[in-house]
Formats: structure tokens, sequence, C-alpha cells
């Protein structure tokens, strides 16, 4: 086989379906976001305002979060130097891993590199304890829980999204002695709509069934503590497994479960993705455990960030524009096509200083392809008002004009 050419042709392949992806190179300037600085190709730079990051609250460059994570550097130094097993469990990691069992109400928790290998490391791991394991797993779930999900060798059903009655079903055709585990979002990310929680953990406490709670684009955000959907219903305690990020709305880096002493332990000790992974840094894991901290009583930076994104998805409704809107926090604007979807982003970007990427297939099913805009409470009055404007001029000027944003 001629290699070079087998990549050339899978690289070309997304160039000729406009589903290429382009590193923006950007430097955020502390204290300064969602304003950053776009390094450009030429050598050149501009100012842009980033309006697709996940930092959802600003807590990347709060005072409180940065004070942790130097004080910790300047004690710890650098890296942890190992895996939790080996040498890599500090006073960091533990005092995060508490912040994180009484955010959830759960006994304890337990910190991975990434809410991706949480969810992958965990799901995968899970039919080892339970032999026989039947998943059930919401047809829009993300690709990490898709992931851990398939490689874990068990039985799996794919119920349709947030289809009570297709996962009642699923349900009623399995063997009720089998063990079950029902996996699901409390937010999610491309359409920014809510999963039926309670009705969900109704159904598996019918059948028996554990649950697993993705929470990662709500932690921080939602609940009168930042404990996501689930503690702002009320009944994080009957949902077995939260997952959570600390790299969203925490502003640092890493990912967690939080559950039973008893589940986090036998996790802990049959996950390959949690034995053989080094743990974050000790700076990361205290800068996350303070903004954890601080995110539990600040109600306001809460509130700040759901008027904003009414705002937004107000302003830009009045515009015409084709958004989706459940109610959350994430405002997707459809435009339905990759190579569109790419022009508006890239004239956003070097026209008027606005930084989206475009979102395309397999991350939401072709002809859905969106802009994705994340408003967070540093996107102040003035700001918004730009992206207004600029998706005005754009979506009148060339967004209607297929021809014209094609050429």
């Amino acid at each position: 086989m001629n290699y070079d050419q087998a990549l050339d042709a899978a690289i070309n392949r997304l160039h000729e379906e406009g589903r290429y992806r382009t590193f923006i190179d950007i430097e955020r300037r502390k204290g300064q976001f969602p304003h950053a600085v776009w390094k450009k190709p030429d050598g050149t730079e501009q100012d842009i305002t980033v309006w697709c990051g996940n930092d959802y609250l600003g807590m990347g460059q709060h005072p409180v979060v940065l004070t942790a994570m130097t004080e910790a550097l300047e004690a710890t130094g650098a890296g942890s130097g190992g895996t939790r097993n080996i040498s890599g469990t500090t006073v960091y990691h533990k005092r995060l891993e508490a912040e994180l069992a009484d955010l959830h109400g759960k006994d304890a928790a337990l910190v991975f590199t990434s809410a991706y290998i949480a969810n992958d490391a965990t799901l995968s791991t899970l039919p080892k304890l339970f032999p026989g394991l039947i998943t059930y797993s919401d047809e829009l779930n993300h690709a990490s829980m898709i992931e851990g999900i398939r490689r874990n060798g068990g039985a799996k059903r794919i119920f349709k999204h947030n289809d009570l009655a297709d996962l009642r079903a699923k349900l009623e055709a399995d063997d009720p002695a089998a063990p079950k585990l029902i996996a699901f979002e409390s937010v999610y990310s491309m359409d920014g709509d809510f999963g039926p929680i309670e009705e969900i953990v109704a159904l598996a406490e019918e059948f028996g069934a554990l649950t697993y709670l993705d929470e990662v684009h709500a932690v921080g955000m939602y609940g009168p503590r930042g404990g996501g959907v689930s503690e702002k219903l009320g009944i994080a305690h009957r949902v077995d497994i939260i997952n959570g990020t600390l790299g969203k709305a925490y502003g640092v880096m890493g990912g967690y479960i939080a559950a039973s002493a008893r589940m986090c332990d036998a996790v802990r000790s049959y996950a390959p993705g949690f034995i053989f992974t080094t743990s974050i840094p000790p700076a990361v894991a205290a800068g996350a455990a303070a903004s954890v901290r601080h995110l539990k009583t600040d109600q306001g930076l809460r509130d700040l960030h759901q008027e904003r994104a009414k705002v937004l998805k107000l302003r830009l409704k009045g515009l015409g524009l084709p958004i989706i809107d459940h109610g959350s926090h994430i405002v997707p604007v459809i435009v339905g096509d990759p190579v569109h979807t790419k022009k508006i982003s890239d004239m956003l970007l070097s026209e008027f200083g606005i930084y989206v990427q475009p979102i395309n297939f397999p991350t939401v099913p072709r002809g859905t392809e969106r802009l994705r805009f994340t408003p967070s409470p540093v996107h102040d009055p003035k700001s918004v008002d730009a992206l207004v404007h600029a998706m005005d001029a754009l979506w009148s000027h060339c967004a209607l004009n297929r021809a014209e944003l094609s050429a």
C-alpha cells in the first residue's frame, strides 16, 4: 500500500465535503477574556472576541482560581509525578474529590484527566463489575459515552433521543433479572436541549436499573450550588453515577464521576483509563477545587450567564435567524451546509474579529451544520451588539445568497 497516498485521499475527502477542520491559533490574555489575539499564519495579529469557548462562566480567568493554582505551583512544582496508584495522589487531588462529592451529595468522587476519559473508562469498565450488564444509551449521547459503551463488550440498546416510550419498550423486552444501566445527558451540547432526568430515573427505579448521567454541560451552571440539572430538580441523590467536567464551567481541566464510595472504589480498581494514566497536576487540581468551591455560592454569576444567553437568543431571533432554543445557555444557529457554515465562520473572523468554529458532521447530522455560540457573563453588552450586527450583515448579504457564499 502507498500509505502517503491513502492519507492524502482521506484528508482530501474532508476537503471535498467541506468538513476539513482548521486550528485557529489564538492567545487568551489574562484578565481580558473573552477577548483574545488571533495569531495569523502570515505572522500578523488581530484582536478577536471568542464566542465558541466552553469556559462558560469565565472561571479560567477568575482570581480565586489563578491564586489557588499559583500557590499550588509554587508549593509543589509542575507535574504530579505519576499515576494515582504510584505517586500521583496528592492532598490537592483528595481535596478536589471531596469538593466534588459534596457538590453532588455523594459519598465519593473520582477525578480523571478529562470528562471524555471519565466516561470512556467508567462505561467500558462497568460490565466487568456487573456481568451480563445491558446498557441503554440515548442515541445523541456524547462520543465518549458511545465509545465507552461500544468497548465494554456487554449488550447495548440505543433508544431514540429523549424518547421515554422507546426506552420503556426496550427495558420491557429484556430479561427482568439482567443488570441494567441507563446512560444519558442532562444538557445535550449541540441543540442545548434537556434530558428528561426525572422520568428516566423513575423508569430506572421501576426496572431495577442503574443510572449514569452526564452533567458536563450543566455543572457549575445549574442548581443552587452548581451541581447541575439533577441538583436543580432535587433528584441528584437518585442518580447512581454523575459525570462532570472541570474544563468547561469550572475553567480548568479534568473530568470526574461522583457516586457511592463502593462504586468509585470499584471503578478506581478496575478501569485501565484510570489506573494507567498520569494524574492531573496538583496546580490544576487546586484551581479546579477552588473553582468548584467558589461556584457553590456564586449564584449571581449563574444568573448573569442565563441572562446573557437569553438576551442573545432574543436578539438573534429578532433578526429572523434559525436558532434552536430549548431554554439552555447554548445558542445554535443552523446553516445547514458545511461549506457555507465554514464560509460564514471565516468571514466573521476576518471581517468582524468574531471567532466561532463551524460545527459539522459527525458532531451533528448532515444538513444541520451550525454555528454554536456560547455566551458567558464576561461577554458584555458591547460584545453582544458586535456579534448581532455582524450576523445581521452576513446573513443579509451572504447567508441567503448561496452562490455568493460558494464563490
